[in-house]
């Protein structure tokens, strides 16, 4: 049977509650509620507010890693000053996952590029996960949605560089870039296994620009908003997503295409199927 994504084109707080009920997967024990908490400067990202009913329903921890690069959420305490500015901390429990080392380790025999992921160690302290993602482009991977939040997302600062690096830190900027896609398959994949399937995927199709929640300076949005969709499959929402795209009939669309295809965006999708803990082919369950 093909997975279902559920999906509206009604963009609201409550609207994301109501498809996370309709999906009807149940999330056990300590739930790690992963999202983007917004480089400083950033326009674009979904706060908390919107956020809110969901996190509160669920009544999880919202969790994040450090990043990579310079800016506000590389170092843990700027990041968690950023956490409480952006009003995550005010609002419900937060965790940054790789606060102190050392990084969990989680083995990936049949990966692609990389054998290897370093993820931020308290997840171990987790026994499912929700994974909440602001759906637009990137810079690099072409667009943003679940496979990069599993990836790139849950992996600790040095697990970035190494993710990007395909497995050489150092070449975080210079790597091949089709080895670096194929690492955030491999990465993703990792955390799947690691959490038994114990996840569930909300991407948001709003404010999309082409650069991501993680750049201070970032393009305003270019083609309307889309909508909501969930499901238990990280690569058929994604791949829904990017449909959604090219059907939509907006005149933005160009350039939010341009941007998924320079990067050979969905050359993650691709490779993360052929692992196999997703499949590209999906029923959309349209809810009005």
């Amino acid at each position: 049977m093909k997975p279902v994504v559920y999906f509206t084109r009604e963009i609201t707080p409550e609207k994301v509650l109501e498809l996370y009920k309709k999906a009807g997967k149940e999330l056990p024990g300590k739930v790690a509620i992963k999202l983007h908490s917004g480089e400083k400067g950033n326009q674009n990202f979904l706060g908390p507010d919107f956020w809110k009913p969901v996190i509160e329903y669920v009544g999880g921890t919202v969790v994040e890693c450090n990043t990579a690069y310079d800016g506000e959420r590389n170092e843990t305490r700027k990041h968690k000053k950023l956490l409480e500015d952006h009003g995550w901390s005010r609002y419900f429990d937060v965790d940054l996952l790789d606060a102190e080392g050392p990084d969990l380790e989680l083995e990936i025999p049949n990966g692609k590029v990389i054998k290897k992921n370093y993820i931020g160690k308290d997840l171990a302290d987790y026994d499912s996960m929700l994974v909440l993602s602001h759906f637009k482009g990137h810079p690099m991977g072409g667009y943003g949605g679940a496979l990069k939040q599993l990836s790139i997302g849950v992996a600790s600062s040095y697990g970035k560089a190494y993710i990007h690096g395909a497995g050489v830190p150092e070449d975080i900027w210079t790597a091949d870039h089709n080895a670096f896609l194929e690492s955030m398959a491999d990465a993703a994949g990792s955390v799947v296994e690691y959490m038994k399937g114990n996840i569930l995927y909300v991407n948001v199709m709003k404010n999309m620009s082409v650069d991501c929640d993680c750049c201070a300076v970032a393009e305003d949005p270019c083609i309307a908003d889309i909508g909501i969709l969930v499901s238990t499959d990280p690569v058929a929402i994604d791949q829904a997503c990017i449909d959604l795209v090219y059907a939509c009939s907006d005149t933005g669309k160009p350039h939010l295409i341009e941007r998924i295809e320079s990067r050979n965006g969905v050359h993650t999708i691709e490779a993360a199927a052929d692992l196999g803990y997703g499949v590209r082919e999906y029923e959309l369950f349209e809810l009005k």
